[in-house]
């Protein structure tokens, strides 16, 4: 997809590719230049750690509000992957 870069240097992330990736307005990437290209990734979420009880798995709580993962999100991102 082609976009254009403003004169303060912005870059507008196509809304196809915002939805694909999950972004939303004031969500945290990481943007880096490698072999030629920008590389953008969403920044992993803070999480907070809670010890089960014996024999039970620590639960992760994200310290902040995250976009709801829906089951189709699952299924397309598990299919995608076994292409």
């Amino acid at each position: 997809m082609r976009t254009t870069i403003d004169q303060a240097g912005r870059i507008v992330v196509p809304k196809a590719l915002r939805d694909a990736m999950h972004l939303s307005a004031g969500r945290e990437i990481d943007i880096s230049y490698a072999d030629g290209l920008l590389v953008i990734e969403v920044v992993p979420a803070d999480v907070e750690v809670h010890p089960g009880t014996p024999g039970e798995l620590p639960v992760l709580t994200a310290k902040e509000d995250l976009p709801v993962l829906s089951s189709s999100t699952v299924r397309d991102t598990l299919e995608s992957s076994r292409r």
